[in-house]
């Protein structure tokens, strides 16, 4: 099969017998949440809207019912997703722990370690990710965090940057060297830590342009892991992460994070838009159209045990190049001023939007690093 192929998902008629029930959720859950709310995406924080999807069995949906999973099909949990982002859902909570930090610890983690995984099918334990580093981002082959061991376990030593909700999450997957420093793949490794039990470990927030706080500086000092907090075995970090990145990439997040701006932007042109709107609201449905045929593409990639990296890179740069294009196009349809505190949706959700698009090609991977991987799968590198 050509490396860069997408398969067509196979038919789910469960997955959408579950989306009217889903929408008919959402429709009372989000009733009250304003356009400027819904506009944050998959960044909107709610515990109890987390709970409430977890009691419906709507996180952990793929998992084995002894890990507190409900045994449903990668299709069926991509119907999910993709109403609560199109929806605005405040889904950024359980959001890591249930798109690829639960997936991982299912797939090397401890019998120990996995008791955790019913506590995240639940909406009640949130992660984050420790990978980016200072003057490393997206290289994740150069990190210079390092577990050295000692008696019992291991001392940790480094910075994190980037990470998206270390200050609001329970535990964190930290990717880390643990052989030599040339070693750059067969060097390191991955470690759950509990962030509210570890001494040496400090968080500190990094706002964004808007002055929200969403991304965090992550320091470890001394900081000690016990043996038991070594995720899967010792040196296959490379290997265990690329196959998580699958999970990180490939989402209808890699593309919705600009939808709300495109509901309110088809609202503000209103029943009868000129034929320039008319041309680039086709244009845009277009490519999410595409984007949304990938995406589940790859879902059903992952419904057959199948680790589609390379396809999940390309969706994640294609869409991201969507989410930062909606808004400038956006402006340039309507005369409007962008103005976060207005009463007028279409103002402040552009304010919002075009506050946070500079970070949607930042999230996730680079868009230098992601195209070095689909340029090393055309044989290009």
């Amino acid at each position: 099969m050509n490396a860069f192929s997408f398969p067509p998902p196979p038919p789910s008629p469960e997955a959408e017998a579950l989306r009217h029930d889903v929408r008919a959720f959402l429709a009372i859950a989000l009733a009250e949440r304003k356009p400027v709310q819904r506009a944050e995406s998959w960044t909107g924080m709610d515990p109890e809207f987390s709970r409430k999807l977890g009691q419906r069995g709507w996180i952990g949906m793929t998992w084995p019912k002894q890990y507190g999973g409900h045994e449903r099909s990668f299709l069926e949990r991509y119907v999910v997703l993709e109403e609560l982002l199109a929806a605005g859902a405040p889904v950024a909570l359980h959001w890591i722990a249930d798109r690829q930090s639960g997936p991982l610890i299912l797939r090397v983690g401890t019998e120990e370690q996995k008791t955790i995984l019913p506590r995240i099918a639940a909406g009640e334990a949130f992660f984050c990710i420790g990978m980016s580093e200072p003057d490393v981002g997206s290289d994740l082959a150069s990190v210079r965090t390092r577990a050295a061991k000692v008696q019992g376990g291991y001392l940790v030593n480094g910075t994190k940057v980037w990470t998206s909700f270390a200050h609001v999450s329970h535990y964190m997957i930290l990717f880390c060297r643990t052989g030599a420093a040339e070693d750059r793949h067969g060097g390191v490794s991955q470690f759950l830590v509990d962030l509210h039990a570890t001494p040496g470990v400090s968080i500190r927030p990094i706002l964004a342009l808007t002055g929200e706080h969403h991304f965090n500086e992550v320091i470890f000092q001394d900081a000690f892991l016990p043996d038991t907090a070594l995720l899967g075995k010792e040196g296959d970090g490379w290997n265990q992460v690329t196959s998580e990145l699958a999970f990180e990439r490939s989402g209808p997040e890699r593309f919705l994070s600009s939808f709300w701006l495109f509901v309110e932007l088809v609202r503000a042109l209103g029943p009868d838009p000129s034929d320039a709107a008319k041309i680039a609201i086709g244009r845009l449905t277009a490519h999410i159209m595409v984007l949304r045929r990938m995406s589940r593409s790859v879902a059903g990639e992952l419904q057959n045990g199948e680790n589609p990296a390379l396809q999940a890179a390309l969706v994640k740069d294609l869409g991201a190049l969507l989410e930062q294009e909606i808004p400038d196009i956006a402006r340039g349809l309507v005369d409007a001023e962008p103005d976060a505190s207005s009463t007028a949706a279409f103002a402040a959700v552009l304010a919002h939007t075009m506050m946070h698009a500079p970070s949607f090609s930042l999230r996730g991977g680079t868009r230098e690093i992601l195209r070095g991987i689909i340029a090393r799968g055309l044989g290009l590198r």
